[in-house]
């Protein structure tokens, strides 16, 4: 969702997952018949509460198997024959099971969501249990987890902010790498510059932490990447210049992008930039049409702001106007609402996910985690990243902090056990 909002319900389709709303739905049926009983004492509303849980769980258990034999039809090659995917047509694919059941109870301790009598499950709810049932499955995996990425604003550090130097996020991601998983931060943010300034100005509170620390080996510490504008420039710290350095093209580029033809980027981009030209004028927009290397972008002018439904409206007629060119159909590219701005930009987070999983000798998508705020299926860019490895939608910083606090915990107790 726009990364200002909350994620929450919206009765707007685009704005809408179908796979969280079903789940919504079948919840909504115990609730209604046994999460409520009137005129209900102390006993009895200990017994609602237990049924409650009960029937939740159930429902938790019976999609998890319904996941399950998605995956079975997808390595058959018929993931439309799953009954999951006919009952939930816009459903994306899965690299790993999902421990539901397990994770409801985890997140009903947290959120007292069986206790609840007059509040039914939420979309809130759910997206928090889907993301602990993702850390689950990694812990459990037999193979381990291999790289961690991150989208920058409203994931790691508030909208338009940087990550400063004691951010809550930064020994979380230390740890990681001491772990020996790759930390990867795919961004928008696009930067025409070998130097690296303008990133390390926004992640410089990490870099700082990465260089002073004395228990990280120097692999470890190069296991840090920064993916800027979706797939557009690559930069790896290097301990030599204790900064980031960039890494030619060459190295990374995957072969389907490698065969995008300038002229195609050219014409998007100048396609994108009347658009968002001809919507700003029309609109009435007190914003600035700004051109880059790779991106085009409407920003409100300052001291304005831009409310949700002009930066939806533009998103959306955008997309919609790029999606029947030529010029755009022969590469790949992403149309996004900022949270208050419109971007633009030339690729996506799946092919910058992919790139990196590619230039670290070919990481499997099951051995990979994306961490983001925008999965909305219109107008969020981390949507992409579902078809390039597992995801995990957050809210802002702190269900970050939350999701690697679980996510290092599940590991360390399935380590344990073996």
């Amino acid at each position: 969702m726009s990364s200002r909002y909350r994620v929450e319900y919206s009765l707007k389709v685009h704005r809408r997952d179908g796979f969280i709303e079903w789940i919504k739905g079948l919840l909504a049926v115990p609730f209604v018949l046994h999460a409520v009983q009137s005129g209900s004492h102390a006993i009895g509303d200990i017994k609602t509460t237990s049924d409650a849980r009960r029937r939740y769980a159930e429902i938790f258990f019976d999609v998890e198997k319904l996941i399950e034999d998605q995956i079975l039809m997808e390595k058959s090659g018929t993931p439309q024959l799953g009954r999951l995917q006919q009952l939930v047509p816009s459903i994306s694919g899965f690299f790993t099971k999902l421990p539901l059941e397990r994770a409801f109870y985890i997140e009903d301790e947290r959120r007292s969501i069986s206790v609840r009598r007059l509040v039914c499950p939420s979309f809130n709810d759910i997206r928090l249990i889907l993301n602990t049932a993702q850390a689950l499955a990694l812990a459990q995996a037999r193979e381990p987890l291999q790289m961690v990425t991150f989208d920058g604003d409203v994931t790691l550090y508030e909208d338009g902010k940087s990550l400063a130097d004691d951010a809550k996020v930064i020994p979380r991601l230390i740890r990681l790498l001491s772990n020996d998983i790759i930390v990867g931060v795919v961004t928008a943010a696009g930067y025409n510059e070998k130097t690296g300034e303008k990133y390390y100005d926004r992640l410089k509170g990490l870099i700082d932490a990465i260089v002073q620390n004395k228990d990280l080996t120097v692999e470890q510490k190069q296991r840090f990447t920064v993916m800027g504008g979706e797939s557009n420039y690559l930069f790896r710290y290097n301990d030599d210049l204790k900064n980031l350095q960039w890494i030619d093209p060459k190295e990374w580029l995957l072969d389907s992008m490698s065969k995008w033809d300038e002229k195609d980027i050219l014409n998007t981009l100048d396609l994108a930039e009347n658009m968002l030209n001809s919507l700003q004028r029309s609109l009435c927009l007190p914003a600035t049409v700004i051109r880059k290397h790779r991106a085009v972008g409407l920003v409100p002018n300052q001291g304005e702001k831009l409310c949700r439904e002009q930066l939806e409206e533009v998103v959306l007629s955008t997309q919609r106007r790029l999606e029947v060119s030529t010029c755009a159909q022969n590469i790949q590219f992403c149309a996004f609402d900022g949270g208050s701005d419109v971007w633009v930009d030339i690729a996506s987070k799946d092919l910058g996910v992919e790139s990196l999983q590619r230039y670290f000798g070919g990481i499997h998508p099951k051995s990979t985690l994306h961490i983001g705020d925008q999965f909305a299926s219109v107008g969020s860019n981390d949507f992409k990243a579902r078809l390039a490895g597992c995801t995990v939608w957050i809210a802002n910083p702190e269900e970050t902090v939350q999701i690697l606090d679980d996510l290092n915990k599940y590991i360390e107790e399935e380590a344990a056990f073996r």
